[in-house]
């Protein structure tokens, strides 16, 4: 079965990113792996991914190995300044749910937006009074590299195409 609009796809990959500056590209650091313990599982044309990485997995079927390279601005772009603010660190308090070492410059703090979707900002720097945290996505300015083999494909059941997404399977969401 080939991978197609419809389809609920499991891939073992393992993703490593690098970063162009001044003209010289940084060496690809490894950033996630999921192996044959804990495929990542997606409904095709839902995966929440960039949208060059189905274009790229379209058409394959269990058992081809993949390999490619998404350049950022067809990943997740550059920063966004907007993105970074100072907010008041009195909402990060214990009633909400933070520790104080989670406040720590270089963390990424779990937090929920308006819409209740879950969300990281990474702490860049402990202002005294207030906080300043970056909203970007973690991998905003790199170079996605994906390396992996299609682990299954098959047909999406009502259910899952109804909801837009994959249920148990481990239940990773991402």
């Amino acid at each position: 079965m080939k991978i197609t609009k419809n389809t609920v796809v499991g891939l073992t990959y393992e993703l490593k990113v690098s970063k162009e500056e001044e003209n010289i590209e940084s060496v690809p650091f490894s950033v996630e792996i999921r192996d044959q313990d804990d495929p990542f599982y997606f409904l095709f044309g839902n995966s929440g991914l960039p949208e060059k990485f189905e274009i790229f997995l379209e058409g394959k079927q269990h058992g081809d190995n993949f390999n490619f390279i998404i350049p950022t601005e067809e990943a997740y772009g550059e920063a966004d300044d907007e993105l970074i603010m100072a907010m008041p660190k009195n909402q990060f308090d214990a009633q909400n749910g933070f520790e104080p070492g989670m406040l720590e410059e270089g963390n990424f703090l779990p937090l929920v937006d308006e819409n209740g979707y879950p969300m990281q900002a990474k702490v860049v720097k402990d202002l005294g009074e207030e906080i300043l945290l970056d909203f970007n996505h973690p991998l905003v300015g790199f170079d996605l590299h994906f390396a992996g083999e299609v682990f299954e494909v098959r047909e999406a059941t009502e259910e899952e195409l109804s909801h837009g997404h994959v249920h148990g399977e481990h239940g990773h969401q991402h």
